[in-house]
């Protein structure tokens, strides 16, 4: 590739991964206040597989290049931000953009990322760290002693839920398939095969008062059982429909129908809480609050992946050109941790 050329992936519309297209042009310069970064790591998160097909609820219209966040090397500066940023390695959390060897960030959005840390070791904690750090911090304020559940234990959330919890000292249980039980012993997690086990059952089996907290990623009639599995002051939190899927209609239908189910819980008196999680959340009305608690909750989940209570799972790295057959590989359901491309 040409120094000064950029290549990115493009998502023309609701398409198969082998129709994603690769789009060359001029590397972007910086305006004010914003950084270039070369991107050295991205990844295929679920909100790109939801993407593809039209599925994810606040999505752009099509064409946009997919991409929820990213890792890379500072390369040039806009007017306003400190020339110093130069060859810096940073983390930034895009929502879109991210899957182009280039690409413009805000300067206040990007974090440093440790010295010691990989670019691809650093992607698979971006938007997945960021997500179980606040979860299980900011609304399940999770406790020693205390019980989870956690649904898709060896996916790329999950897994990072798991490894937190248990740096905290909490029990953890965690649903996957049965080609992932093994590893999850291994890390001192309960599994529970969700296509042959009754959840609700052998969950009530392992926690006979009900569990403290459950991360519940699938929606749909889960959420339902979730929420009944809560002992007395227990916290449910929602963070997508996986379910939903492959489903046709609406895409917002199902998350209206969670957040309706969310508030009727909530208005009950059952010392129990719901919540949805949306990582974007208070970014609109307190633009500088929610960059100061991304900056420290992401400085934070480096740390512990710096000390070891987290591992990077990289599930398999491919370049940038093959993000179809990342695509694919993500979906498959065989792989345990994150799919990551580089440029």
């Amino acid at each position: 590739m040409n120094a000064a050329e950029m290549v990115e992936v493009v998502l023309p519309g609701k398409a198969e991964p082998e129709g994603l297209q690769m789009r060359r042009g001029h590397v972007p310069t910086a305006g004010p206040g914003q950084v270039v970064v070369r991107m050295e790591a991205t990844g295929v998160s679920f909100a790109e597989q939801q993407m593809r097909r039209g599925r994810y609820y606040d999505q752009p219209p099509f064409p946009f290049v997919p991409g929820y966040d990213l890792v890379g090397t500072v390369m040039a500066t806009g007017d306003g931000v400190a020339p110093g940023l130069v060859g810096t390695r940073v983390a930034a959390l895009l929502k879109v953009g991210g899957w182009a060897s280039h690409v413009v960030v805000d300067a206040a959005d990007a974090v440093p990322v440790p010295d010691g840390v990989g670019a691809a070791e650093a992607e698979t904690v971006v938007v997945n760290g960021i997500t179980a750090w606040q979860m299980l911090h900011r609304k399940a304020r999770l406790r020693a002693g205390q019980t989870v559940l956690v649904h898709g234990a060896n996916g790329g959330v999950g897994s990072v839920l798991v490894q937190l919890a248990q740096a905290v000292g909490a029990k953890v249980i965690g649903t996957a398939s049965a080609l992932h039980h093994g590893a999850l012993r291994e890390r001192g997690v309960t599994p529970i095969d969700y296509r042959t086990e009754n959840i609700p059952a052998r969950v009530r089996e392992l926690a006979p008062g009900g569990v403290d907290a459950v991360f519940d990623h699938v929606g749909g009639r889960s959420v339902v059982d979730s929420w009944r599995l809560l002992a007395p002051g227990g916290t449910l939190v929602s963070y997508g429909s996986a379910s939903t899927r492959d489903d046709e209609g609406s895409k917002q239908w199902p998350v209206l129908k969670l957040l309706g189910r969310i508030w009727v819980w909530n208005a009950l008196p059952n010392r129990r809480r719901a919540y949805f999680f949306n990582v974007w959340a208070g970014r609109a009305l307190s633009p500088g609050r929610f960059r100061a608690r991304l900056h420290a909750d992401l400085t934070e989940v480096f740390a512990a992946l710096q000390r070891g209570e987290i591992t990077a799972q990289i599930a398999a790295e491919l370049p940038l050109t093959r993000a179809a057959e990342a695509m694919r590989l993500a979906e498959s359901g065989t792989v345990a941790g994150k799919v990551v491309l580089h440029a």
